[in-house]
């Protein structure tokens, strides 16, 4: 599966789950964990979980590689690390709050739109 293939599968992934305002940056040259982020937020503590399941789901289905999930449980922001895409699931609070594509506002974003075309 190509990079480009695999960062499909994530975005459709939270998509299927009702992930709101995906947003995903092209971290390429700008940082050495991974070269893209995939990023959403759930209106819930379940949908939160169910978004970040259902991306382990999906990633493992298509024999992608799951290195680690982090803050399943609290659900406040789970981290699914694929290797060179990780994707961000918060609660729309913490998403808020964090504000990750500010923080990393030097880096491009990718047509979430056209990834998600049928």
């Amino acid at each position: 599966m190509t990079e480009q293939e695999a960062l499909q599968l994530v975005v459709r992934a939270a998509d299927d789950k009702k992930a709101e305002n995906i947003v995903v940056l092209n971290m390429k040259g700008i940082s050495l964990v991974a070269d893209y982020f995939v990023i959403c937020h759930g209106n819930s503590d379940k949908q939160v979980q169910a978004i970040a399941r259902e991306i382990q789901d999906q990633a493992e289905e298509n024999g992608l590689t799951v290195k680690r999930i982090e803050g399943f449980q609290e659900a406040k922001w789970v981290l699914v690390d694929l290797g060179d895409i990780v994707a961000h699931v918060f609660a729309k609070d913490e998403r808020e709050y964090y504000n990750l594509e500010r923080l990393w506002g030097d880096a491009p974003t990718e047509d979430v739109a056209a990834v998600l075309q049928p």
